[in-house]
């Protein structure tokens, strides 16, 4: 077990998250949230060594804590009978840190470190809380609801599949001060930082933007399809890509794209690291549908072409799609049929039509995300007793 960051607080909250950027970006918010409910407040949270956290948590400046947890995951094989000792021996590392910490209370976001994170709180004696961001809850959190009577939800179709759901609180999905701010702006005010967006991203006068984004890590199959797209299309001059392809898929999607004469409509980059310029300048998105991704789109009213990844457990992500595409606000493509031919036959059309697309940000319910990491926040604080003299004295 190993430990980095800064030293406790009088106000400690200890929030397991990890794996994915689903899950950690709303930690993220939520800690942003509680810090600025309660100044001095420490927010420190609980992780593996194996997932994006190891680089996020400590580069948004928070204390990272790694417990000696594996994944709830069938494919895991014979390894799988090693869950209980596992759990077991990374919820006691937990207990040890949050009775370091001096936290009044745990919340699991989700991800394999949050069950033992949770656990831990259960044998330390205090409250807990975990937060479920998917349509479809993931194994980590169907096993964390039934040692707490906390719950919270991104979407009220989970609560069908949690121990407890018919009382889950549903919060939104947290996302950062600066969506949320994006999604609550004004009209007017939207379209001078849209042009300013455009500017900072350099996408020429003139010309539509589509951002491929595929999570996190990116998307072998969605980086593949706008290189081809970026191809077939780079005589023309209406239009820009921006691919996000993840760290691993950079150096060739980049040679791809000087190859085949596509860099000259398209830029792929290994990250995108300010969102909100992103949703700010962009026309349409081709993303995978976690549901961090499918709650900002809401949020922000960008019309999305969503393809879920299939493997994921439960399908969530289809089911997560469907908030959107149910709504009329994004249109679902299964990952199969996500060819550069296929997508140039969707997109193509979307872009010629702005009245559609007009439409379907229209359709974009924000519910509501704007405001989840000050709900979540707020309820985190009632689980953990805060009250309003500590409020007033934080």
């Amino acid at each position: 077990m190993t430990t980095r960051g800064t030293p406790p607080a009088p106000l400690s909250v200890v929030i397991g998250a990890g794996g994915t950027g689903g899950h950690i970006y709303p930690g993220l918010a939520l800690a942003e949230a509680l810090r600025a409910a309660v100044p001095g407040a420490v927010v420190s949270f609980i992780g593996t060594e194996r997932g994006l956290e190891t680089e996020l948590i400590p580069r948004a400046g928070y204390r990272l804590h790694t417990v000696d947890m594996i994944p709830f995951d069938p494919a895991l094989g014979a390894k799988r009978y090693l869950l209980p000792a596992a759990l077991l021996r990374s919820a006691g590392q937990a207990r040890a840190v949050i009775r370091a910490q001096g936290a009044h209370a745990v919340v699991g976001m989700g991800g394999y470190p949050s069950a033992p994170a949770v656990l831990g709180a259960r044998l330390a004696g205090l409250p807990a809380l975990i937060h479920e961001s998917n349509a479809v809850p993931g194994r980590a959190n169907q096993f964390a609801a039934r040692l707490t009577p906390h719950v919270a939800v991104a979407f009220d179709r989970s609560r069908e599949h949690l121990a407890g759901g018919e009382r889950a609180l549903t919060t939104g999905m947290p996302i950062s001060a600066a969506l949320a701010g994006l999604a609550e702006l004004p009209g007017h005010e939207r379209a001078v930082l849209r042009a300013e967006a455009r500017r900072a991203l350099g996408v020429p006068d003139g010309r539509r933007l589509v951002v491929f984004n595929g999570g996190s890590l990116g998307a072998v199959r969605l980086t593949g399809a706008a290189v081809g797209l970026a191809a077939l299309w780079q005589g023309r001059d209406d239009v820009q890509l921006l691919i996000k392809t993840g760290p691993a898929a950079m150096p060739d999607a980049a040679a791809d794209l000087a190859a085949s004469g596509g860099q000259r409509i398209a830029r792929a980059v290994p990250y995108l690291d300010r969102m909100d310029l992103v949703y700010a300048a962009a026309d349409l998105v081709v993303c995978r549908a976690g549901s961090a991704t499918v709650a900002e789109l809401a949020a922000t009213g960008v019309p999305s072409v969503l393809v879920p990844y299939p493997h994921a457990p439960g399908d969530h992500q289809t089911h997560n799609a469907r908030v959107l595409s149910d709504a009329g606000a994004g249109l679902l493509l299964p990952d199969g049929a996500a060819t550069t031919e296929r997508l140039a036959d969707l997109v193509g059309p979307l872009l010629a039509n702005p009245a559609r697309l007009s439409a379907m940000a229209g359709a974009a319910d924000p519910g509501p995300h704007a405001r989840a990491a000050e709900l979540l926040a707020a309820e985190v604080l009632r689980v953990a007793g805060v009250t309003l003299p500590l409020l007033e004295r934080a």
